[in-house]
C-alpha cells in the first residue's frame, strides 16, 4: 500500500489528537496568565510536537506543513482556551481528554510508521513518541515537571496502545478493528490510572 494514502480513520485520529493536545498546551499557558500569542504557540507545539518528530524520523513529509487544518485547529483551541475560564478544566476532565488523545496519537504514530515500512518495534516506539513528545516539550518550555518524570501510568498507556496496534497488524486483524481495540486499550489503562492512581514502582536503592 502506498504510504501516502492513509485511511480516513487515521486522519480523524490525527485531528482529534492534535485538537486535544493543543488544548492542553493552551491551558498550561492560560494558567500562567500568558498572552494569546503564547497560548497559540503552546497549542501548536503541543499539538504537533510528537507527530513532527515521528515524521522526521521515518522520512515522511511533516504532516502539519502540508495540511492547513492542523494549524487552524491549534489556533482554534488556543482561542477556545482564551475565552473560557480555567476552572472549567479543573479536576479530571482534561486528564480524561488528554488520555484519549494520548491513545489515539500512539495508534496513529504506530500505524503510520508501519505504513512506511518500519519493523514492529521501531514502529511501536514511533507511536510512543507521537503520543508523548508534544506534552514533554510543552512541560519543558513551561518550566514544570514533565510527565516523563512521574511514576503514573502515562507513557505506559501509550506503549500499550502502540503494542496492540503492532500485534493487530502482525496477526492480520482488520486495521479498523485493530486501531479501535488499541485506542480503547490505551485509553482504558489511562482512565484506570487516573481513577485509582496507578503508578509504576519507583527506584528506591541507595
Amino acid at each position: 500500500m502506498n504510504p501516502e494514502v492513509l485511511t480516513p480513520l487515521l486522519d480523524w485520529l490525527d485531528l482529534a489528537g492534535v485538537a486535544i493536545f493543543a488544548m492542553t498546551g493552551a491551558l498550561v499557558a492560560a494558567r500562567q496568565k500568558q498572552t494569546l500569542v503564547t497560548l497559540s504557540f503552546f497549542a501548536l507545539v503541543t499539538g504537533v510536537g510528537g507527530g513532527t518528530i515521528r515524521d522526521l524520523l521515518i522520512g515522511a513529509p511533516v504532516f502539519w506543513i502540508h495540511d492547513a487544518w492542523v494549524a487552524a485547529i491549534c489556533l482554534g483551541m488556543a482561542l477556545f482556551a482564551w475565552f473560557t475560564p480555567t476552572r472549567w478544566w479543573e479536576g479530571s476532565v482534561l486528564q480524561v481528554a488528554d488520555g484519549l488523545g494520548l491513545a489515539a496519537y500512539a495508534v496513529l504514530g504506530t500505524a503510520k510508521a508501519l505504513e512506511y515500512g518500519l519493523p514492529p518495534v521501531p514502529a511501536g516506539l514511533m507511536g510512543i513518541i507521537t503520543g508523548c513528545a508534544g506534552g514533554i516539550i510543552r512541560d519543558v518550555i513551561a518550566g514544570r515537571p514533565s510527565i516523563l518524570m512521574k511514576p503514573e501510568l502515562y507513557v505506559t498507556a501509550a506503549a500499550l496502545a502502540a503494542a496492540v496496534t503492532v500485534i493487530g497488524d502482525a496477526s492480520g486483524l482488520p486495521r479498523v478493528w485493530a486501531w479501535v481495540i488499541a485506542t480503547s486499550a490505551g485509553f482504558g489503562l489511562r482512565l484506570a490510572a487516573i481513577r485509582w492512581k496507578l503508578a509504576l514502582p519507583a527506584y528506591e536503592r541507595d
